[in-house]
């Protein structure tokens, strides 16, 4: 992909801000930072439907369902306390799977602009 250049007045040097509607304007309208929401969303939608189904489930389950939660696993340990626990290890999975996926697809990308936007080549 070809970056676009965008309108950035006067000669930026390292370290300065572009600065002006157009500039913040013609940035949300590139084919980059479309491609960057784009990747954003092909994992923030899946994530967040699975966790929501997840938990909702978790809540239905204890609405409807109380005494397959109370069912005895291991010793005194129970279902819900495993699903309870299960909602936490999701929730720091899902976290560090953004986290690298931001790390590898997101953040290259968000540099790229960025550094247009300041006037920066490397």
């Amino acid at each position: 992909m070809t970056p676009t250049p965008l309108p950035v007045t006067g000669s930026p040097q390292r370290g300065d801000v572009a600065t002006g509607p157009d500039v913040w304007t013609a940035a949300a309208r590139s084919p980059e930072f479309a491609e960057l929401r784009s990747r954003q969303r092909r994992f923030l939608i899946p994530a967040t439907a699975g966790f929501l189904s997840w938990f909702f489930l978790f809540i239905a389950l204890n609405a409807w369902a109380p005494g397959l939660l109370g069912t005895r696993v291991l010793g005194d340990l129970t279902l819900v306390v495993l699903l309870a626990i299960g909602q936490f290890a999701s929730t720091f999975a899902i976290t560090a799977a953004y986290v690298r996926y931001a790390d590898r697809r997101l953040d290259p990308l968000a540099d790229e602009i960025r550094e247009r936007l300041e006037g920066i080549r490397r």
